[in-house]
């Protein structure tokens, strides 16, 4: 099983984290291992040696079978169910890391750094129309809906199945709108798709 991420699908996250934007001509595409996977209701601990650590939450997509060059037109037939994840990013790590021209794989693919909630059928929902959103201690930090998406769904599938093969459980972590901001120890994280919620951790 593989995680895959996209960084700033969303306009105005792309804003936020570095004052301009440029839509890309294809999804930027990051991996995450499996060992970042932290179930609904398990605690996150904040790594102490990480520096600032930023929340980011997102829609998850569950990949449902085997697929190879997927057209964009078929790409609905290899998910099955979506959720609400973080995706924790190491931000004093991953600016140095930009600044020295490196790569960035462990300021995103650290243990932990991908929180994962309940899973909810796809055939309840609207993949271009969804509403979600994250609370900190009962207040809205983020608030988007998918087709504020700069690349849907759909079009990710197609673009990553070129390079990697997909397979049945793989994970798409498919961007973070604006709002995201430092991780802090005793805080009461919650998702939720529309109304219902589906995430529900503490960060230690």
């Amino acid at each position: 099983m593989k995680i895959i991420a996209v960084g700033k699908n969303y306009e105005e996250h792309a804003l936020e984290f570095d004052g301009k934007f440029v839509k890309p001509e294809a999804p930027m595409i990051f991996m995450k291992p499996d060992s970042a996977i932290i179930k609904n209701g398990k605690h996150f601990y904040v790594p102490d040696f990480l520096g600032r650590v930023d929340y980011e939450a997102e829609i998850v997509v569950r990949i449902n079978k085997l697929g190879k060059s997927i057209p964009a037109r078929f790409a609905h037939r290899y998910y099955d169910a979506i959720t609400v994840g973080i995706d924790f990013t190491a931000r004093d790590m991953q600016r140095r890391f930009i600044s020295e021209g490196a790569p960035w794989d462990l300021s995103k693919g650290f243990d932990g750094s991908a929180v994962l909630g309940e899973f909810r059928p796809i055939e309840s929902f609207d993949i271009n129309n969804i509403g979600f959103s994250l609370t900190i201690d009962d207040e809205t930090v983020q608030s988007a809906n998918s087709s504020q998406m700069l690349f849907p769904v759909d079009e990710i599938i197609a673009y990553v199945s070129r390079f990697c093969t997909l397979k049945t459980g793989d994970l798409i972590f498919t961007g973070t709108p604006a709002g995201t901001g430092p991780a802090r120890i005793g805080t009461h994280l919650k998702g939720y798709l529309g109304n219902d919620k589906v995430l529900d951790f503490h960060i230690r």
